[in-house]
């Protein structure tokens, strides 16, 4: 899963829009203040994301956050939900 586009739509909030079409919005305010993420309540520090060569969302500093988990919060699905297979993957590890 990778993030092609995005909307900043909210103090902490973005619709996001990944390579398979799946759109949503996510609110990330949860994350504001707490470890890296203290970066965010700079003035203007969360609007200077993008979208690395990688899909992922970044920020300056290193701060990223992995698309695979934003996709499962816009779709509210669980991991197994989302990669069926990691389960058996997993048990042959």
């Amino acid at each position: 899963m990778k993030i092609v586009n995005f909307q900043i739509c909210g103090r902490f909030q973005l619709v996001l829009t990944f390579d398979d079409g799946v759109s949503g919005m996510v609110d990330l305010s949860d994350y504001a203040g707490v470890g890296v993420f203290k970066e965010w309540l700079k003035p203007g520090f969360f609007e200077q994301v993008k979208v690395s060569e990688f899909g992922a969302l970044e920020w300056p500093h290193e701060i990223d956050l992995c698309p695979d988990a934003l996709y499962m919060r816009v779709c509210n699905k669980l991991p197994d939900e989302v990669f069926p297979n990691l389960e058996n993957k997993l048990a042959y590890a």
